[in-house]
């Protein structure tokens, strides 16, 4: 307020639509493009010296792709007079030197510090997003993330990062780390990540995001739909099917309203060609369902998700 007043602003003029509000006693002008680390450093101007930014706040300062001011996160000590507020979330603890940085000039906990805080505070599958978030960006690496967890040991979060950190691996999305999560929570055997797929003559053909050597199944997270992009993937497909390579694409959509399915189509594609013959012999015999079942991957992913769904209508 003292600089609204220097500048010759009043507080009607504040309250005015030129004006955004950012926090108490915090104002930008409105036509000012929302810059995270420009509202960070204001509210460092009006915290107190012993505050710490923490949580997604941090991780975004320390280079990890989060949500950093909704709300901004910050850790005081106990006893700080500091209130949780619109925009503002506080807790209370009290963080040793070694678990603070400082990212252009803002003081936030550390990187690893930060990792155990999001293994508390946020589910499962989306604390290994952050993780391979920063072991993706060379920030960090399992076996550093192991040792720290083992160090802290007792801390809220720390067995959750020891859990976590043995599945960390360098994913390029979200999404492939939430692909990866839904496979290996269904019982699938975990496949590597990012790796680099050759033919027959050693040449480069491509990189899965996840595959299964033993199948030589490719599992793509189909996240774009430009021209560019589908011309680009309908060629590395072709190289990737001629090189003998098999391939299961599936999207966000796939992920999030038809894990089962997804988990069925892997599930089909990872069992020997003699296996997939029982179920559909099975399905053959069984008079549980009407559901045609036509050997493909489709087909008998559709089969599992009829023959288990509960029945709605009365049986004659």
């Amino acid at each position: 307020m003292e600089e609204a007043r220097k500048a010759g602003v009043t507080l009607s003029g504040l309250r005015g639509k030129a004006w955004r509000r950012l926090g108490a006693e915090l104002y930008c002008w409105s036509g000012l493009r929302e810059d995270p680390l420009l509202v960070l450093t204001a509210w460092r101007r009006v915290l107190p010296p012993e505050s710490v930014f923490a949580g997604a706040t941090a991780a975004w300062l320390l280079g990890l792709d989060m949500s950093p001011i909704d709300p901004i996160e910050i850790v005081v000590p106990v006893g700080s007079g500091v209130r949780s507020r619109a925009g503002l979330s506080v807790r209370y603890c009290e963080i040793s030197r070694n678990d603070i940085s400082t990212v252009r000039g803002l003081r936030a906990t550390s990187l690893r510090r930060t990792l155990v805080d999001l293994c508390l505070r946020l589910p499962a599958v989306e604390a290994l997003v952050a993780i391979d978030m920063a072991v993706a960006a060379s920030l960090t690496d399992p076996a550093g993330l192991l040792r720290y967890a083992a160090a802290s040991n007792g801390r809220a979060g720390a067995r959750r990062l020891r859990s976590l950190a043995a599945l960390a691996a360098p994913a390029e999305s979200p999404m492939e780390t939430r692909l990866r999560w839904l496979l290996i929570q269904a019982g699938l055997p975990h496949p590597e990540v990012q790796t680099d797929l050759r033919d027959s003559n050693e040449q480069f053909v491509g990189r899965a995001d996840l595959y299964y050597p033993s199948a030589r199944l490719v599992l793509e997270y189909d996240g774009g739909n430009h021209r560019e992009r589908l011309v680009e993937d309908d060629r590395r497909q072709n190289l990737l099917v001629n090189a003998g390579f098999r391939l299961l694409r599936f999207t966000a959509a796939d992920i999030h309203r038809q894990p089962d399915v997804v988990v069925a189509q892997v599930r089909m594609a990872l069992t020997p060609a003699s296996d997939n013959a029982r179920p559909a012999q099975n399905a053959r015999n069984s008079g549980r369902t009407n559901a045609r079942f036509d050997g493909g991957l489709m087909g008998w992913a559709q089969h599992l998700l009829l023959t288990t769904r509960p029945r709605t209508e009365p049986v004659a």
